[in-house]
């Protein structure tokens, strides 16, 4: 049986959106909008790893799991590298899933569809994508996109190359790459050992370090991109979506 372990990186530490995972929604941190979501996904364990006792304090007061860690760490991926290894030190979770902590209104649905492109044998690590139906979004270099070739199951690509331009070239849909990954446990072991590279450093997209050291990543492809909440405007935004689906 496979089991999975969901772990939520989250730090203080934001310059367009200050203490970020404690901004408050509808009477709730958003750090612990997110915990529910990964809870309401039904995967397993879900653990908030922080690098303050705000954080932690938010998190277990509603119930959560969620410990601290260091607060030097360059990215979520080292974040949460350090949190599996101390809460799982027997390797029992065969799926580690990364969900950021400012998606406050993401779907459950969504996490468990990242998850099961690892149901098939070769990739090493899934992550998802939703067609782009804006036409600024694709030329918008803030929007990264997934460079894929079909695979035999329905709405799955192999990702090829992830980048900031306008890619690929010609006819066809272009795919807005969502940030939630799903590792098996030896893939975050291996790219976490891995330094950084170059097309990581060039395009500033840390998922490139697994693609040139010849890790596979297969994506599914979903319907909806969630709200990320980096800017203040962002955050209304989800207090909306918040207060309307709770008259819902």
């Amino acid at each position: 049986m496979t089991r999975a372990l969901i772990i939520i990186p989250a730090r203080m530490a934001s310059t367009r959106l200050p203490d970020k995972p404690l901004a408050d929604i509808e009477g709730e941190p958003m750090i612990v909008h997110v915990w529910r979501k990964a809870h309401d996904a039904a995967m397993g364990r879900v653990v908030v790893a922080a690098d303050s006792d705000e954080i932690v304090n938010a998190v277990r007061s509603a119930g959560g799991e969620a410990m601290i860690t260091r607060p030097d760490h360059v990215s979520g991926s080292d974040r949460i590298f350090e949190a599996l290894s101390r809460i799982d030190p027997e390797s029992e979770a065969d799926i580690v899933v990364n969900l950021q902590g400012d998606l406050p209104t993401i779907d459950p649905a969504l996490i468990r569809e990242c998850a099961s492109a690892l149901d098939v044998k070769g990739p090493d690590i899934a992550t998802l994508a939703a067609e782009i139906t804006d036409p600024d979004e694709r030329t918008n270099p803030n929007v990264v996109k997934i460079v894929g070739t079909p695979l035999p199951e329905k709405n799955r690509l192999r990702a090829l190359y992830f980048t900031r331009a306008t890619a690929p070239h010609g006819d066809g849909p272009l795919f807005h790459h969502i940030g939630l990954y799903a590792y098996r446990r030896t893939a975050i072991e291996r790219f976490v050992s891995l330094p950084p590279s170059y097309l990581e450093t060039r395009e500033k997209l840390e998922q490139l370090r697994a693609l040139e050291d010849g890790m596979r990543i297969d994506v599914a492809i979903v319907d909806t991109v969630p709200l990320g909440v980096d800017t203040p405007d962002d955050l209304e935004r989800a207090r909306k979506l918040v207060r309307k689906a709770k008259r819902a």
